[in-house]
């Protein structure tokens, strides 16, 4: 299964495409404030959680099982992951893992510290087709390496 922290999620098409291809189920985890009457295929299932926060990640740690794949861009969701054995990838197409985490950890305190302290910081660029395309290609490869 691929489980997707999916409220902010730009990659969903591309994910539903592929596993569709893989024929592998989706779960898509979201808050109730992001709730669509949006028709997916049969394979996709939505869960909603209630909106407070990383009630969607508590959701998906208490889903995630041994062989499953989850896609999020939260650090702190995919450290909890790592420890669970789970693969975890990033809408970018980044494999987290034990030797890259304590660095994204310790870079996103560092632009929280940053923010806090009144300075701005860029937030991400918007997804390109390339980015897209890249990203699909990171899901496949490691649905295929699984």
């Amino acid at each position: 299964m691929i489980l997707v922290d999916a409220d902010a999620c730009p990659v969903i098409e591309e994910i539903i495409e592929v596993a569709g291809h893989y024929q592998i189920e989706v779960r898509l985890v979201r808050n109730f404030n992001h709730f669509t009457s949006r028709d997916y295929p049969p394979f996709v299932s939505i869960t909603y959680v209630d909106d407070g926060l990383d009630s969607a990640d508590y959701r998906i740690v208490a889903l995630v099982k041994h062989d499953d794949i989850v896609i999020t861009q939260d650090y702190g969701l995919a450290s909890l992951l790592l420890k669970k054995h789970v693969t975890v990838l990033h809408q970018s197409g980044k494999l987290y893992s034990d030797a890259n985490i304590d660095l994204l950890l310790e870079m996103r305190h560092i632009s929280q510290q940053m923010r806090k302290s009144g300075l701005r910081t860029k937030g991400p660029k918007a997804f390109s087709q390339a980015d897209r395309q890249h990203f699909k290609n990171q899901l496949k490869k490691t649905i295929r390496n699984q």
